[in-house]
């Protein structure tokens, strides 16, 4: 799903609601939660999961044109969670499926 198709599908779901108020409301929801973590802090949405920061060590890294060791610093980079809601409805198994709750 993109962005505009979330807003899209929130506008669906709240008639009322006009294409520029949906854009706003999705930009300050993904403009927070940004923000949050640009500042180290953990952002929690329970039964959904929990976006946070992890910190990547430096290591020699490969170009993969040339083959070349690189040497690639440590790094901050995004990291979710999911929920144990959203973990469980993800993992249900479906009717028919050859997949069942015992194979995962």
């Amino acid at each position: 799903m993109t962005r505009s198709e979330l807003i899209t599908a929130l506008m669906q779901k709240n008639p009322h609601l006009r294409l520029k108020e949906a854009t706003r409301l999705v930009n300050i929801v993904f403009g927070t939660i940004t923000s949050s973590l640009a500042e180290g802090s953990r952002v929690e949405l329970r039964g959904f999961g929990a976006f946070s920061v992890k910190e990547r060590d430096p290591r020699i890294g490969r170009n993969p044109k040339t083959g070349v060791q690189v040497k690639v610093g440590k790094k901050l980079v995004p990291f979710f969670k999911t929920g144990k809601e959203l973990h469980q409805r993800l993992n249900k198994p479906v009717a028919g499926s050859k997949r069942s709750r015992s194979s995962v």
